[in-house]
Formats: structure tokens, sequence, C-alpha cells
């Protein structure tokens, strides 16, 4: 799997995340503290997260940041 993937794999699974918490992108940049823009260019690819703002996204949406790791390195 190439890189850009993994990316892909991680960005839609972290989308899918906040739709089904009924998460809107404005309400997830509020709790980072981030703008509504930030959300939007980490899930259309234009933004990578690094790890720290990965753990920041994940815990904001409840999602167990080490769960979605172990995921994207089963799939290596």
């Amino acid at each position: 799997m190439l890189e850009r993937q993994r990316y892909d794999l991680l960005r839609s699974g972290l989308k899918k995340a906040r739709l089904e918490s009924d998460i809107l992108q404005k309400e997830l940049a509020k709790i980072l503290k981030k703008p509504q823009s930030f959300v939007s260019k980490v899930e259309s690819g234009e933004r990578n997260l690094d790890v720290i703002e990965y753990v920041s996204y994940c815990m904001a949406l409840g999602v167990d940041p080490s769960k979605w790791l172990r995921k994207l390195i089963d799939k290596f």
C-alpha cells in the first residue's frame, strides 16, 4: 500500500467516525480550537495531521488513537 493510500484510509476513517457521531466540521473544529477550514482540509486531503494533531483529533471524536493506528499498521 502506498503512503498516499494510507493517508486516504486514515482520513476516510476519521471522517466516517465524525459523521457517525453526528458531529459537524464546525463543531469538531471548535473542540480542537481550530478553524473549520482545518477539518475540511484534513478530510479533503489538502492537509495531513502530525502525530499530536492525530491524537487530539481522535480524542475529540471519542476514538481510541492506538486502535486506529493498529488498523493502519495491519494494512502495511
